[in-house]
């Protein structure tokens, strides 16, 4: 299942998934953020490394239309998100 999580600023993506043997919590994995840039009125996507930190995604420009990124992410393919 995928989720999102939402600041003033940006919006992480998550990927939720039960516990392996039944028992317990899910666990929440960041998959990407986008973050709004209000003086130009675009999103951009960031990626996270193993670190847990996450970096300007550089093969997609910044837009203003979100559902063009949130699709790039969800049919890349790039590994950096869904790995």
């Amino acid at each position: 299942m995928v989720e999102a999580d939402l600041e003033p600023r940006h919006v992480t993506i998550v990927e939720v998934r039960p516990p392996w043997d039944g028992v317990g919590e899910h666990t929440r994995f960041p998959i990407a953020r986008l973050r709004y840039t209000a003086i130009t009125g675009q999103w951009s996507i960031y990626w996270r490394d193993r670190n847990l930190k996450f970096h300007e995604y550089d093969r997609r420009r910044p837009t203003k239309n979100v559902q063009a990124l949130l699709d790039y992410i969800a049919d890349s393919g790039d590994p950096v998100f869904w790995g």
